[in-house]
């Protein structure tokens, strides 16, 4: 007898939550938890989310709900895709539902203000037991479900655990690696959004395409020079979840983070830009941990250093680049100035 997949819940009714959703949905039973009843109720009955996604249309045997216990009692495995900075309260509020010893798979991008946690850290914390893992890659979730040809990797504490997991968000267009580098692909989704901001920065100013190429290859060598230094393999940052994801929110015009920094740049102030945004950049809260980190770890990161004087002590954008540029060039690979 044919053993059936194991269910999958996913916790988050924004675009990625739902789009994994819809590629898990292909494969097995799915189940998404979504906090508007409403968005919960067209995904199941219309497929669709058009609040996150506009009208592109979703897996029919997708089913939905906003009852979270509901979502979660009988999966076999949970993937979390709710904001950095409810992950724990949300985590917190499935415990007692959770089937013992069920792996938890991040979809989020971003670090735990305050305790600097990554996601699969807090895991360990809330549900000691529970193995825990990253879903990432360079994904555009409007794209992914539009169909274009698209790769993330899986990462799992182990390899088998992460093949496993694998076909359970594998399409014939959306690619599944694997991996075990858990701390790596978590630093390098987070970092990526900071950077991102950056690019927006010289975007919205019209900086040119050489600078763009510039602030992007930089912020390559800062991203991985911390995500080595807190135990990430510098392997990764090449990869898919490091430079590929970086590539792809550095010069998307669907990238949340690169807006807020286009925006920046434009003139509008960080409170206009977050008000008229219907989703989370997490770049704008993970700036001020990165420098936290970055100090703890005594890493050099200055386009980071930047962007957190923009975000969150009121430098203007242009006088990021301009002191970006005061800044004596060092050796290329193994300076450690910008």
């Amino acid at each position: 007898m044919a053993r059936r997949p194991p269910s999958v819940a996913v916790l988050g009714g924004g675009s990625w939550g739902t789009t994994v959703a819809s590629l898990a949905a292909q494969n097995t039973e799915t189940t998404l938890w979504a906090r508007a009843a409403e968005v919960a109720r067209e995904i199941t009955e219309e497929h669709r989310n058009t609040r996150y996604l506009g009208d592109l249309p979703l897996t029919a045997s997708l089913r939905a709900t906003a009852d979270l216990a509901e979502a979660v009692s009988a999966a076999d495995v949970l993937v979390m895709a709710v904001p950095s900075q409810s992950f724990r309260s949300v985590l917190a509020e499935t415990v007692e539902q959770v089937r013992p010893w069920i792996p938890v798979v991040s979809l989020v991008k971003g670090l735990e203000q305050g305790t600097r946690r990554r996601m699969t850290q807090i895991v360990a914390e809330v549900m000691p037991g529970h193995p825990a893992g990253v879903l990432a890659g360079p994904n555009i979730a409007k794209e992914v479900l539009a169909g274009y040809a698209a790769a993330a990797t899986i990462v799992m504490p182990d390899q088998r655990s992460a093949e496993m997991l694998q076909d359970l968000f594998r399409t014939k267009l959306f690619r599944v690696y694997t991996g075990t580098d858990v701390p790596g692909v978590e630093l390098a989704g987070a970092l990526k959004n900071v950077f991102a901001i950056a690019v927006g920065f010289g975007d919205g100013l019209k900086a040119g395409h050489n600078t763009r190429a510039m602030v992007i290859t930089r912020s390559l060598r800062e991203l991985a020079r911390l995500g080595v230094a807190m135990g990430g393999d510098a392997d990764t940052f090449a990869g898919l979840t490091g430079m590929g994801d970086l590539i792809a929110t550095c010069t998307s015009p669907l990238s949340r983070n690169r807006h807020v920094g286009y925006e920046l740049a434009r003139g509008k102030s960080l409170e206009q830009i977050v008000a008229e945004m219907n989703q989370v950049a997490e770049g704008v809260k993970t700036c001020g941990v990165v420098m936290k980190l970055a100090a703890e770890h005594g890493v050099d990161m200055p386009i980071a250093h930047e962007v957190d004087s923009v975000i969150n002590h009121g430098q203007p954008p242009v006088e990021a680049y301009r002191g970006l540029l005061r800044t004596a060039p060092g050796h290329e690979v193994h300076g450690e100035a910008w």
